[in-house]
């Protein structure tokens, strides 16, 4: 049974594989009109004597650098986000993190978990320590809990995302996609 949200989709964050939208009248599900703010809308191709019927859509996309490879869904998808590192207007820059998925509940977001050794020079022992902080998830990506990312940090999104998902590798070790486990990069 696959429930339809508000997106006409079954998620952002929806299985692998899921459809995305086609055409440009699927990405219109807001109010507002979406479109990239680089691309006109209203061109139209004219020459002398001939019908040119063209179903390829011109879409703006650029690399962020820093080695980041740009998913195939951003080059060839038709979502429409403003805050996408790689279809938006958003640079990456300071650090970048990896840690695993600890939600993907909200619309665009997850949470993400990191966990590092503290040193208590005490006991001379390390200690298990984490933190959790949220960071955009671009529609071109598909994340499940467990799966490890790799955010970079950027300009304030909102009032609690300063990081912006950049690469996904899937966990397909069910034993290792539980919420609370420590794991080490």
């Amino acid at each position: 049974m696959c429930i339809r949200d508000r997106y006409g989709s079954s998620g952002i964050n929806a299985e692998y594989g899921a459809s995305q939208p086609s055409t440009m009248a699927d990405v219109q599900i807001e109010k507002a009109f979406q479109k990239q703010p680089t691309v006109f809308v209203g061109a139209k191709k004219r020459a002398l004597g001939k019908k040119v019927s063209s179903k390829k859509t011109v879409r703006w996309w650029r690399n962020p650098g820093l080695g980041i490879k740009v998913p195939r869904e951003a080059i060839e998808g038709h979502y429409i986000d403003k805050k996408c590192p790689f279809t938006g207007n958003v640079s990456i820059r300071g650090r970048i993190l990896r840690g695993v998925v600890a939600s993907a509940k909200m619309n665009r977001t997850i949470v993400v978990r990191r966990d590092y050794l503290l040193y208590v020079p005490k006991y001379n022992r390390f200690e298990k320590r984490h933190t959790n902080f949220t960071a955009h998830l671009s529609p071109c990506f598909k994340v499940k809990q467990g799966d490890v990312v790799t955010v970079g940090q950027c300009r304030p999104l909102s009032k609690t995302v300063r990081f912006n998902v950049l690469s996904v590798v899937p966990q397909a070790n069910p034993a290792l996609q539980k919420k609370k486990q420590f794991r080490i990069f």
